[in-house]
């Protein structure tokens, strides 16, 4: 994923996609890169509008949700459902806490 967001960065700063400005971008942010997976990436995007695909995206994630409303009951539903999973979460929190006193007791 990461050599896909550092292509996106690369496209928004107006610069070329190329192996040598993915390379930059990724050790830059600390990755250790992988000069077959720039290769690949930078290969693949070479047909890729992204504009294009970045517009296309982004409607299309908009489009569902504005289609489909939520059902009103859904909400109480899902707070019910939560609150056992909240219980059993600080069981196994206490559970944890006591057997580390164990180890320090």
């Amino acid at each position: 994923m990461e050599y896909v967001y550092a292509s996106l960065l690369i496209h928004e700063a107006g610069k070329e996609i190329n192996e040598e400005n993915l390379k930059k971008v990724l050790e830059a942010a600390g990755f250790e890169v992988d000069d077959v997976r720039v290769k690949a990436t930078v290969s693949a995007l070479k047909q890729v509008n992204i504009d294009e695909v970045i517009k296309t995206a982004s409607t299309a994630a908009i489009a569902p949700a504005a289609q489909a409303p939520a059902p009103a009951e859904a909400p109480k539903a899902a707070e019910k459902k939560e609150e056992p999973k909240k219980e059993e979460e600080e069981k196994e929190e206490e559970e944890a806490a006591e057997g580390l006193g164990a180890l320090f007791g």
